[in-house]
């Protein structure tokens, strides 16, 4: 059986969501990982190899978490962005695997060419690239 929250508070404060699963696994995410990690078609893309590297969230917050059915929530990001439906089985994916998607996201920026934090700093962008992806005509 999957683990299914017991509780999930959004601490504004601290900039992260705790979460305790009946399993009693706990997990406080940063809302810059929850945004960076968003389950998203306008992050993920909609397939292999579409994924949108996200740039300058370190400051962003959630301004709503919705509940939707007894499977999954939504937040509303401070930048707009309310589109990712987050599964209670991706939220504790994201919790148990941290340290290793946090690190795969600094490598992919510093791929990118950003050095040290500047790429999670607001503003950021890669040099040549349009500051927002084509549209592909679905709401994102």
């Amino acid at each position: 059986m999957n683990p299914i929250p017991t509780e999930l508070a959004v601490r504004q404060k601290s900039g992260v969501l705790d979460m305790t699963f009946d399993d009693g696994a706990v997990f406080s995410l940063p809302f810059e990982y929850l945004r960076v990690y968003s389950p998203s078609a306008e992050v993920r893309g909609h397939g292999a190899g579409q994924e949108v590297l996200q740039l300058g969230k370190r400051n962003v917050g959630i301004s709503a978490l919705e509940p939707v059915g007894n499977y999954a929530v939504q937040p509303t990001f401070t930048d707009g962005h309310d589109t990712g439906l987050y599964t209670f089985d991706y939220l504790y994916q994201l919790g148990s695997e941290q340290a290793a998607l946090w690190q795969d996201y600094l490598q992919r920026l510093a791929n990118a060419g950003f050095v040290g934090d500047s790429g999670r700093e607001p503003g950021a962008a890669i040099a040549g690239a349009p500051t927002k992806a084509p549209s592909c005509g679905h709401k994102h």
